[in-house]
């Protein structure tokens, strides 16, 4: 049986707003790799700070069996941050080369203790993640984001704390520096609790921890085996909701019928004495005992209401809401003859045609957002990388910051601003079906949350007007949790134009249908491959 590594006693969070963030979770992570799992919003990153110490609970306790090492989704860190400083060796390798340079003080040594070979281990550790020859000395101002998560990792490797915990890994690493990442979880010493939305990661886990509703749920096995215990628990939950509400309708009946009944035999006793038919001292006698009768019969049928109706109420809440998109979008009239976009890279043009559905891919740094920046905005080719030109004008671009929304306005006047004949009810009718509904569609940008602005961008992009022939997404998928990237998906299948779609999640793209894959290389070509 795998050892517990972190304990969760009862534990709150609470904002200084009054929010509750966590709200009484208990739960233990256990020695081997763990895929913490749960919808925008639910605390999971909160949850990883509490554990790394960085927050302190409002109340409760967390208890770990020894130093934790952390990587937090965001690494904020200056340019000039050395290499040997984001592994955390810096201090040791100032010592040794204090030492090296004739400095015998004794700190040097208390400090270098048994890390003669600091260096070695850390030369070799960035050989075994391809970043051989980087130098302890390198800036990482000089470095890729995916080079600064791979060197913060080695460094969290290096350290061999007994629980490790990493804050969505693999968001903006291209695929072979995701590949790298794989390879060091694989073989991670000690505890690995990992939050991501990445589904190829999550099938290396040994075990998969939802964060749900305040509640840790653990289950033996990787993503696929947590996804299928959940299904299985959920039409378990919906088959036992459905007889509860049989049972409850069925007492409400026997419920009816009684008092039918017993309204028919009041009728009936009340004409017998009337018309004289017994004598009245026995009438009342009878009249009494049935009215008795009749009390104690409503009694025990109201308490059987009552408990199915209980019954009902706790198999409904274990039945979860899955929300699901369905759209119907007006034919942006895209044949398969018409050409939308032509990528050069001075050599070959590449051409996106009729609706098709083309990945964008390439390594981290080689030009994709700028390229897709160039296409949308018509702006001058950089001389010696490639460039694209739009051939149609009815485009829709959804870029990796959401920031063209008005935060002053709601979400149903952004949407307007894009399809200013469509009325009012129709909008909301569309952005029900996207998810977003209610008050929320009244609301200021600003208040809404990343999930909620994320749909607006979306809404505004598929009910623009006229319909847009090409949609432009660059990493449409970053920060968004597993359930939102199947809504995603789900909008998308009602659009029949073209999409071009930088990403890289495989796992997104085979969902989505893209079918075409385009190459950007480093040396600037640009490569058409099915």
């Amino acid at each position: 049986m795998p050892s517990p590594v972190v304990t969760l006693h009862d534990v709150v969070l609470e904002l200084p707003d009054g929010t509750v963030v966590l709200d009484h979770v208990s739960g233990t992570f256990t020695t081997g790799r763990t895929g913490l799992v749960g919808r925008n919003g639910a605390g999971k990153s909160t949850l990883l700070r509490l554990v790394a110490g960085v927050l302190p609970p409002t109340s409760g306790r967390v208890e770990t069996t020894g130093e934790v090492g952390y990587l937090p989704q965001t690494l904020t860190l200056g340019r000039a941050t050395s290499v040997a400083e984001l592994l955390g060796v810096d201090r040791v390798v100032a010592a040794l080369r204090a030492i090296e340079a004739g400095d015998v003080d004794v700190r040097h040594f208390d400090t270098v203790g048994d890390d003669w070979d600091v260096e070695a281990r850390a030369d070799k550790a960035l050989d075994d993640v391809g970043l051989a020859g980087i130098g302890l000395d390198r800036r990482v101002g000089e470095l890729s984001g995916g080079e600064a998560v791979l060197v913060a990792l080695t460094g969290l490797r290096l350290r061999r704390t007994p629980v490790t915990l990493l804050d969505e890994p693999t968001n903006n690493l291209d695929r072979p520096t995701r590949e790298r990442l794989a390879d060091l979880v694989r073989t991670w010493p000690g505890a690995l609790v990992v939050v991501s939305h990445d589904r190829t990661l999550l099938e290396q886990m040994d075990a998969t921890a939802e964060l749900h509703t305040g509640g840790l749920e653990v289950v033996g096995g990787p993503y696929s085996a947590w996804a299928e215990h959940r299904a299985q628990e959920q039409a378990a939950a919906q088959q036992a909701a459905r007889t509860a509400q049989q049972t409850l309708s069925a007492e409400k009946r026997q419920r009816i019928e009684a008092e039918t009944k017993l309204a028919r035999r009041e009728r009936t006793a009340r004409a017998t004495q009337r018309d004289g038919g017994i004598p009245r001292i026995v009438a009342r006698t009878r009249a009494s005992s049935a009215r008795a009768s009749a009390g104690s019969l409503r009694t025990t049928l109201a308490a059987r209401v009552q408990a199915a109706q209980a019954a009902v109420d706790a198999a409904d809440a274990r039945v979860r809401e899955e929300d699901h998109i369905h759209l119907t979008l007006p034919d942006p009239d895209v044949p398969r003859g018409r050409r939308l976009v032509e990528l050069h890279d001075g050599a070959s043009v590449v051409v996106v045609q009729g609706p098709e559905r083309v990945a964008l891919v390439g390594p981290n740094g080689v030009g994709k957002s700028m390229l897709l920046d160039q296409l949308v905005t018509g702006a001058p080719p950089v001389p010696g990388r490639p460039h694209g030109r739009l051939l149609t004008d009815r485009v829709g671009y959804l870029p990796q910051r959401l920031d063209d929304l008005d935060d002053t306005r709601s979400a149903l006047d952004n949407v307007r601003d894009v399809a200013p004949r469509a009325t009012p009810g129709d909008v909301r009718n569309h952005l029900a079906r996207l998810l977003l509904r209610g008050p929320d569609v009244d609301r200021p940008v600003a208040t809404l949350s990343g999930g909620e602005r994320f749909r607006v961008n979306l809404a505004r992009l598929l009910l623009m007007e006229p319909p847009a022939q090409l949609l432009i997404l660059d990493e449409p998928t970053n920060n968004l949790d597993i359930p939102s990237v199947t809504q995603l998906v789900e909008a998308l299948e009602a659009y029949r134009g073209a999409i071009l779609v930088v990403s890289h999640d495989d796992d997104f793209l085979g969902r989505l249908g893209a079918g075409t894959v385009v190459e950007l290389r480093p040396d600037g070509s640009v490569r058409r491959r099915r």
